[in-house]
């Protein structure tokens, strides 16, 4: 388990680390609650509505780079010809 620290500052606010921001996915605008178990444990979990883009940057983390037309045509040749035998 990692420990992520932030600082509290004289307004109340704290700066959410870039780690777990990342982790869970948070945006500026996410919802974060806050509960306290009896031992003064805090659980912060995500909290709020999941748009689409939200559900989407969960599923997939890392965008694809773009890739050329030639490239992808190449790409699918090489499948039927794996897959179906080649073509004269």
């Amino acid at each position: 388990m990692k420990v992520a620290q932030s600082r509290l500052t004289r307004r109340g606010q704290i700066s959410v680390p870039a780690e777990v921001r990342r982790r869970m996915g948070l945006q500026p605008g996410s919802m974060l609650s806050w509960e306290i178990e009896d031992d003064d444990t805090v659980v912060v979990r995500r909290s709020g509505h999941h748009d689409s883009e939200d559900v989407h940057r969960r599923l997939f983390p890392i965008v694809p780079q773009p890739r050329r037309l030639e490239a992808l045509n190449a790409g699918i040749k090489r499948h039927i010809e794996l897959h179906h035998g080649k073509k004269s």
